[in-house]
């Protein structure tokens, strides 16, 4: 067999058409967002959970007593992006009367991965302690790892609040980081085998009992579909492939309404 060219295998961008208009689409529509919720009132921008200035989240809330907490977690392979580029995702839950955090974090090569979790953890006991009721945690690609990590064995979120998470959506998620070691990726993560085992949910025992859910696009490379699998395999966890949605589209019911936002607020 030949042996498998890790750095192809997690190249979404080298297999999505036109994927380089994405980002500044992506944006765009955050900073609309951000204006209209704050133009409304709806909007706490930057709130500091920590003494980095990536250590922020952005918190929107719904018009009336929310029904609980939304947090989404951002990707990039835990080197890219911010969570300004993300803030339109939380229209769809928004507007079905949850609030919603977007934390920020910092990239790697500054950050790690393990800090990574641990700042979005703080971050998420930072807002939990703004907004009553239950909490979904939702994240993509490295995001989805990162929510993930935080339902797993040694989690950094304290037990009181391991308590009120209600459901775990990994989209796209990265649940076995061991292959991303030989990549080129890794000059950023300097990961070693064993922090990567270690941070790997594929890899360690569930510690909620909470739903957790796999989403993946259908026509995302075989990787991501393995790594979704994964998290059924190990985890028991619900996977759902949702057919003709790449790696770059396949968020975009977040923000719009459809089964991803269905299965995140109603478990499907």
């Amino acid at each position: 067999m030949e042996p498998i060219d890790w750095d192809d295998a997690f190249d979404n961008r080298g297999y999505v058409a036109g994927w380089e208009e994405v980002p500044p689409r992506w944006a765009a529509a955050a900073e609309a967002f951000r204006e209209r919720q704050m133009h409304d009132g709806q909007a706490v921008l930057g709130l500091p959970y920590g003494a980095h200035l990536r250590e922020r989240v952005d918190l929107f809330r719904p018009r009336g007593a929310p029904r609980g907490l939304v947090v989404f977690v951002h990707g990039g392979y835990w080197r890219a992006f911010d969570r300004t580029d993300f803030s339109h995702l939380a229209a769809g839950a928004l507007g079905r009367g949850w609030a919603v955090a977007v934390p920020g974090y910092v990239l790697c090569p500054e950050g790690s991965v393990p800090a990574i979790g641990r700042q979005v953890a703080r971050a998420v006991e930072h807002v939990a302690a703004l907004v009553r009721g239950p909490i979904r945690l939702v994240g993509h690609s490295a995001g989805g790892q990162v929510v993930a990590r935080l339902v797993a064995e040694h989690s950094p979120l304290v037990p009181s609040l391991m308590r009120r998470i209600a459901r775990v959506v990994s989209i796209s998620g990265i649940h076995d980081l061991v292959p991303l070691v030989g990549t080129s990726i890794n000059d950023d993560l300097r990961l070693g085998e064993p922090i990567a085992r270690a941070e790997s949910p594929a890899r360690l025992a569930r510690e909620t009992g909470a739903p957790v859910t796999a989403w993946v696009g259908g026509d995302e490379r075989p990787e991501f579909l393995r790594q979704s699998a994964l998290l059924r395999e190990r985890w028991g966890a619900r996977l759902v492939v949702e057919p003709g949605r790449h790696h770059f589209d396949v968020i975009d019911a977040l923000g719009r309404g459809g089964p991803l936002l269905d299965e995140v607020l109603d478990g499907g």
